[in-house]
């Protein structure tokens, strides 16, 4: 590369072979011709030598390579510490530059020497931009900066898509960025870009870790979800020492996907099982994939799959949760690797049947040697169904349960003991009520309070209109950690649960997702011992109704006059707390891991039962 160069510009590049060749060759059209180039290749599945043709050889450009993917700050500051030049720009490899991009940069940074950054116009996807992309930060092909000391945050320090905590922020310091005034570059748009892959609901920390082979826990913020510090919240369980194999353990191939409180598998461990994953690679957000950030999972290859397992031998195949993972769980079973496989089904057969492998659930209820069911409710309404699943070897067990020692702390003092007013908590995204219950709720002094920061952005609608309709009644906070579930939550009177009126009338084949369901703030609300809210769809079938008035869980309603009047029985409300406080290690998986390994050994024994 050019030692006298102006402009460093660096191409960060993992599987965008395809969109290699038009960056670089509209580099090399720019009218600024005093520019270097750095290539880094990090990481990415394909041959990024062979996608530069020519060029490789071309001594403006230099191609690094990083054996694994180490993430986008990494690959950038290996640019920026290989590169000379003052001035830096930046193309990543699926977006590219118009002719005079580096010389309007340079002029404009030349007119403003205090200005620490220059800004073009972008095209994008939907429409031209003359500097920042509304909603978005600043984007790597639209800037060019000084060199500076400053470098990128890197995967270790945090993970996220907002690249001005990156890295923009600190070169600004305040000050506004200088804009050419010319649009001369497209950031260009596709579903393979980073941003997408990390935020939710499409993309999330999950999303992320299995599309870029993430081996180690994270530090993950996106722009439209809350922090996950798996670094921290997870260190204390990766760092316990290994339990060794029981002489009766079993070994268990873990299939698919472990949801939400993937941390609950350890109980399998703590017993003297050995676990080992093998994951889906289509995961979304609340599909956690390994590795796992808690350790004490053996990871198997996804390449040559086949292979590892039958020289791993397990003993039982247990294959799970929703139905992101169903096409995965089901080509493990047509390998027929004469093993006994479990399958664990949570989420609704409805989503398969809209994604097109209903085909492939019935095949896994079929023909696994034993199926586990979230509710009893999914239980028969697969046998009316699916007749066939009435044969086989079956056990309920809700699929995402949380582990008995997250379940921390004592309860809080009532937040209505204070002030005289009733407090309601929604623990997640808000699945209901609609805004007018809350304003009719406000109006008799009822508050709601909101856990997720998913709410600020993918609820905006409803938040806005229950604000209007509440004033002073919402409230929204940050995500709690299962450690923070008992002293947080237990403040409130009540519990959400999902809201929804049911309608099926006691005929399974009129029943919903919602009526099948037993979510997952279930288990959060009984942790800390807070009574449960949902509508009264007394005459139909429904498995968090039927949950909560077996176990005298919580309070059943159906209008907002009624709503109101049990919300204020506060004799009532402390002996629903007390009843679910009492049963809160029912909520945990630990309760029922043993009936579950039970389970295993009789699918072992009598395979295909």
């Amino acid at each position: 590369m050019a030692d006298t160069a102006q402009v460093t510009v660096v191409v960060p590049v993992h599987a965008q072979e395809a969109w290699l060749p038009a960056a670089l060759d509209s580099l090399t059209r720019q009218t600024c011709t005093s520019w270097e180039c750095v290539v880094v290749d990090d990481g990415s599945p394909g041959d990024v030598a062979a996608a530069m043709g020519d060029l490789v050889d071309d001594p403006r450009f230099r191609l690094v390579r990083h054996e694994r993917n180490r993430g986008l700050g990494a690959a950038l500051n290996r640019g920026l510490d290989l590169g000379t030049a003052p001035y830096v720009a930046y193309l990543p490899a699926d977006d590219v530059v118009h002719a005079h991009h580096l010389e309007s940069l340079l002029a404009t940074l030349a007119r403003h020497p205090e200005a620490a950054l220059a800004v073009a116009g972008v095209r994008h996807e939907h429409g031209v931009a003359p500097g920042r992309i509304e909603g978005e930060p600043l984007q790597l092909v639209q800037v060019m900066h000084r060199r500076t000391d400053e470098r990128w945050l890197e995967r270790s320090e945090l993970t996220t898509d907002d690249l001005g905590r990156m890295l923009w922020d600190r070169l600004l310091a305040g000050t506004d960025p200088v804009e050419t005034g010319q649009v001369t570059c497209s950031w260009v748009a596709h579903p393979g870009q980073r941003h997408r892959a990390m935020r939710e609901p499409w993309g999330g920390l999950n999303v992320y870790r299995s599309r870029y082979a993430v081996q180690e826990p994270l530090r993950f913020h996106s722009s439209v979800g809350h922090l996950h510090d798996e670094v921290a919240h997870y260190r204390q369980l990766r760092e316990r020492p290994a339990t060794p194999r029981a002489a009766d353990g079993l070994r268990i191939l873990l299939v698919g996907e472990l949801a939400h409180n993937p941390e609950r598998i350890l109980a399998l461990h703590e017993r003297g099982h050995e676990l080992y994953g093998l994951w889906t690679g289509t995961p979304v957000w609340f599909n956690t994939v390994g590795p796992v950030p808690f350790g004490h999972v053996t990871e198997v290859p996804r390449e040559g799959w086949q292979a590892a397992v039958r020289e791993l031998q397990p003993d039982v195949v247990y294959a799970l949760l929703n139905w992101q993972a169903v096409p995965f769980a089901h080509e493990v079973l047509a390998a027929d690797l004469g093993i006994p496989f479990v399958w664990h089904f949570k989420e609704g057969p409805f989503f398969s049947r809209e994604h097109g492998h209903w085909d492939r659930l019935v095949d896994l209820h079929v023909r696994s040697d034993g199926v586990v069911y979230s509710s009893p409710e999914l239980r028969d309404w697969f046998a009316v169904t699916v007749p066939a699943t009435a044969r086989r070897r079956r056990m309920v067990l809700d699929g995402d349960l949380p582990r008995a020692e997250g379940m921390v702390g004592e309860q809080s003092d009532l937040l209505s003991a204070r002030d005289g007013e009733v407090h309601t908590v929604i623990a997640g995204r808000p699945m209901g009520p609609p805004p007018e219950v809350v304003g009719a709720l406000a109006e008799a002094g009822i508050h709601v309070h909101v856990y997720s920061e998913k709410a600020h952005h993918q609820m905006r609608s409803w938040v806005e209109e229950c604000r209007r309709l509440a004033p002073g009644h919402l409230h929204l906070h940050p995500q709690v950690n299962q450690s923070d579930w008992v002293g947080e939550f237990s403040q409130y009177d009540a519990g959400w649960l999902h809201d929804f009126t049911s309608t099926n009338g006691g005929d399974l084949h009129a029943a919903t997702w919602d009526d099948l369901n037993v979510p997952a703030r279930m288990a959060t609300l009984a942790a800390a011992g807070v009574p449960m809210i949902q509508r009264d769809s007394a005459g139909s079938v429904v498995a968090t109704q039927t949950v909560a008035r077996d176990r005298e869980l919580g309070i059943f309603w159906r209008t907002p006059d009624d709503l109101v009047a049990q919300l204020r029985d506060g004799g009532r409300l402390e002996e629903l707390r007390k009843s679910v406080w009492s049963q809160r290690a029912l909520f945990t998986f630990d309760a029922w891991v043993d009936d579950l390994v039970d389970f295993f050994r009789e699918c072992i024994a009598e395979p295909r039962g």
